[in-house]
């Protein structure tokens, strides 16, 4: 499953891309779309929850 924040960033470039052509069917199609990926990311946690990898802790003074 695809992350809110990968989901939401996608969403910000398709907008920025529809922002920056002259195509106004095309721009239309992109501004569709991130709504579409707009509407996937809204019912997602906002602290995406990939796997961890198992060398690594969140108290691991190391990283600090």
């Amino acid at each position: 499953m695809l992350g809110k924040s990968y989901l939401t960033k996608q969403a910000s470039l398709l907008l920025e891309f529809a922002r920056t052509t002259s195509d106004s069917d095309l721009s239309a199609k992109l501004i569709s779309k991130a709504a579409d990926l707009k509407s996937q990311a809204d019912p997602l946690p906002d602290k995406d929850q990939g796997p961890k990898a198992p060398d690594v802790s969140p108290d691991d003074p190391a990283r600090s």
